[in-house]
């Protein structure tokens, strides 16, 4: 059997029942990623010997129950590991050794997964590919002319080369959902706050940061749900509470209730995606799912989405430098009140007052109020991931100078980020599934939106997706 492409769940299963040893399974998963890796140049940081080392230490051991037993595993390159560089594209940083393992690094180990390595990323995890100065470009194993995504590109792409059998990525913008989308494979962006992502207290911010989460992404939703289960929790160091995670709130595919956002005026998203939510929308009513296209939280998308724009801007500031800033304010300066680009919106955060910050906070929660509200009625929402499949590479300038056009429409490279950013200021758990494929054979997902903390209804309808639609597909040649 060829493990390449299995489940996580099934290469546990092979190791905890003796039919491969972790060593054995580690070394195939290393053999691939040494053989095929120069092609996608996903796996850029490597650990081969401790981990073999830890293989042995797990093959020695009589009890095999954990649930991630043996199953070789990479991490997004923004993940601490003791003993490792964490540069988010920063060449000063490669030569700087962590001390501390971020806190999900360390649950899936201690759920036996073998991590040997950490997969690429974009210079500061903000762009919708994944290069950088310090360990070059990833690209899509679908198509090498095109992206994995970003930020947690080289972790999907890892995923769906067959080079690793379980990833975890972060989400702040979309960077665990587009690349996703992008490859094909299944992510899970969590509740906000579910899984704590706090690393070496020498480089990692104690405070966290608003709107960004840790997930699982994999090559199977019941991987997500297993991984999530092993994230998931209180901080253990400041809280002595248990997490009690709702069930799935339904039984089977009849008893779902689903609204489903296809397509938004003002947005650009290409008929090709339009058309396969569509087609599950159209698989569902025939499974007898209850359905609407119209249903629809009570504010104004556009409203919602720049709110979004304006904490996003204000979460990620602390880490941007100083010159930046005043860079930016200089940029603001010369910026045309007409000028209404996601870019635009959120350059015009610089400098915002603290009061300012809570008048806008204060709407989210109760625009977060009113999607509770929906889903009182809805079980999930179903939405593009993205605006279109894999992007072609492209590197020319910054992110926030690029022009993009999708059947003919011109946009700022960054207005994509609508469907992302819909969901993803007010804290909701978002799980993409495998869709279909375009003409031209890139991978589409559809994303899987549901209440604060249904986590494992998002996971459990892709888990229901995979079985009457659609599941992982290996790309061919790998």
């Amino acid at each position: 059997m060829d493990p390449s492409f299995l489940p996580a769940t099934a290469l546990a299963g092979l190791v905890r029942t003796g039919k491969l040893g972790a060593l054995e399974l580690l070394d195939h998963f290393i053999s691939r990623t040494e053989r095929l890796d120069p092609r996608i140049n996903a796996v850029v940081v490597r650990d081969f010997d401790r981990a073999r080392a830890r293989a042995r230490e797990l093959d020695s051991r009589p009890d095999k129950s954990a649930p991630l037993f043996g199953v070789p595993t990479t991490v997004k390159e923004s993940f601490d590991v003791a003993g490792l560089p964490t540069t988010r594209g920063h060449a000063d940083l490669k030569s700087r050794r962590i001390g501390v393992t971020t806190i999900t690094v360390r649950r899936l180990e201690a759920a036996g997964a073998v991590v040997f390595g950490k997969t690429n990323v974009p210079v500061d995890l903000a762009d919708w590919q994944s290069y950088n100065p310090v360990y070059g470009t990833t690209s899509n194993p679908w198509n090498a002319a095109h992206t994995p995504g970003g930020s947690s590109g080289g972790s999907a792409a890892a995923l769906a080369a067959g080079l690793t059998g379980l990833e975890i990525g972060s989400d702040i913008g979309g960077s665990i959902r587009v690349p996703a989308h992008f490859c094909g494979v299944y992510g899970h962006k969590p509740t906000f706050g579910l899984v704590p992502n706090y690393g070496d207290p020498a480089l990692s911010a104690a405070a966290g940061t608003d709107i960004a989460v840790a997930g699982p992404m994999a090559r199977s939703a019941s991987d997500l749900a297993a991984a999530l289960d092993v994230l998931a929790g209180p901080d253990p160091d400041e809280s002595g509470l248990t997490l009690n995670l709702p069930a799935p709130r339904f039984n089977g595919l009849r008893e779902l209730r689903v609204a489903v956002w296809a397509e938004e005026p003002g947005q650009t998203t290409d008929s090709g995606t339009v058309a396969a939510i569509h087609a599950l929308a159209d698989g569902l009513e025939r499974q007898r799912v209850t359905v609407s296209r119209a249903a629809r939280p009570p504010f104004d998308p556009k409203e919602a989405f720049h709110l979004y724009l304006r904490l996003l801007d204000t979460a990620w500031s602390i880490r941007v430098p100083d010159a930046v800033v005043e860079a930016r304010r200089k940029r603001l300066a010369s910026l045309p009140e007409t000028a209404n680009s996601v870019d635009d919106i959120m350059l015009r955060t610089v400098g915002m007052e603290h009061r300012t910050w809570l008048a806008l906070n204060e709407q989210r929660f109760k625009w977060r109020r009113a999607w509770t509200a929906f889903f009182r009625q809805w079980d999930v929402l179903l939405c593009p991931a993205f605006g279109t499949a894999a992007l072609p590479h492209r590197q020319d300038g910054e992110p926030w100078q690029r022009r993009i056009t999708i059947e003919g429409h011109e946009i700022a490279y960054d207005d994509l980020l609508f469907w992302p950013g819909l969901t993803c200021g007010y804290h909701l758990p978002a799980t993409v599934a495998p869709l279909g494929f375009t003409a031209a054979g890139l991978p589409l997902g559809v994303q899987i939106t549901g209440p604060i903390y249904g986590d494992r209804t998002t996971i459990a309808v892709a888990e229901l997706l995979e079985r009457a639609w659609l599941g992982f597909k290996a790309p061919d040649g790998w």
